[in-house]
């Protein structure tokens, strides 16, 4: 009788041909990535795939923020491959890739043993929140100062970003700046908040959100609720760091929290925050870009 091999996997960069098969990836998960979202994702970084006679069958994608952090995502196998280490050699080529950069993620409980395998240490939860929102939500906190971004706003929102997260992200908000709603809180003394929007999977996703100073938590809540607002009457998803405090007010806006992340990360160094007035993220991108 003949032996007949079975196909090997075969590991390779990921390319945009890839994408309409990593888009069944992700649905099989129940994840709402549409195609555009992939391109999103796939136009900001780069990725590897594992692919079965010419089948994608496991992908991984990261994503640098300037030569010391990145952030890796969109990690999936199938169920039938599941178990023979497709992601651990991913998981190691990003990180040959990401070189010395502390590397962040977000973890499902699944995946927790291997990431801490590989170094990750668990650093709070990131609680997701989303609903088809049926009314214009409402908020006791005063929306003065809350308006659309314009061009010469873009500098300060830069610099609050810094601050916030101690990254260059130049290329993720050039990103959401071009395709997505982008809403600032300025009250005459510059920008002290902004918060995005995009289309993102079922609907929109808001994020991220940040803001400095002793009212930072309220401007946030405005700036949801602003674009939230904007929205009504469609599906709109956010997901909020713990440390945001917003998770029980987001619910009460009705966008109850539908799971929660690991939030995760690998290296010594850690965000190298502006000795500005303190800035705070509140609200991811969405769970893979941070």
């Amino acid at each position: 009788m003949q032996n007949i091999s079975k196909p090997m996997p075969r590991l390779a960069p990921l390319r945009v041909d890839h994408l309409p098969q990593a888009v069944k990836l992700s649905s099989a998960l129940g994840w709402p990535y549409r195609e555009a979202d992939w391109r999103f994702a796939f136009d900001l970084g780069a990725g590897f795939a594992t692919e079965v006679d010419g089948r994608l069958v496991a992908t991984a994608l990261w994503w640098p923020y300037g030569e010391t952090h990145a952030s890796v995502g969109m990690i999936i196998v199938v169920p039938e491959m599941q178990g023979r280490g497709l992601g651990r050699a991913l998981m190691g080529e990003l990180l040959q890739a990401a070189g010395e950069r502390t590397v962040f993620l977000n973890s499902t409980q699944e995946g927790l043993p291997l990431y801490t395998q590989l170094g990750f240490v668990a650093r709070g939860q990131i609680y997701q929140h989303q609903a088809m929102l049926t009314q214009e939500p409402h908020l006791a906190h005063s929306r003065v100062g809350v308006r659309a971004m314009t061009a010469s706003d873009e500098e300060q929102v830069r610099l609050l970003d810094g601050a916030a997260t101690g990254m260059d992200r130049t290329a993720l908000l050039n990103a959401l700046f071009e395709t997505g709603m982008t809403m600032v809180l300025d009250r005459g003394a510059n920008v002290s908040a902004y918060a995005c929007a995009r289309e993102f999977g079922h609907g929109v996703v808001i994020g991220p959100v940040i803001a400095k100073g002793s009212c930072d938590a309220s401007d946030a809540m405005a700036l949801i609720a602003a674009l939230a607002g904007l929205y009504h009457g469609r599906f709109v998803r956010i997901d909020v760091t713990e440390e945001s405090g917003l998770s029980g007010w987001l619910s009460e806006l009705g966008l109850p929290c539908v799971g929660h992340v690991a939030a995760m990360v690998r290296g010594i160094q850690t965000p190298a925050r502006s000795a500005e007035a303190a800035a705070r993220l509140f609200a991811l991108s969405n769970q893979s870009f941070g």
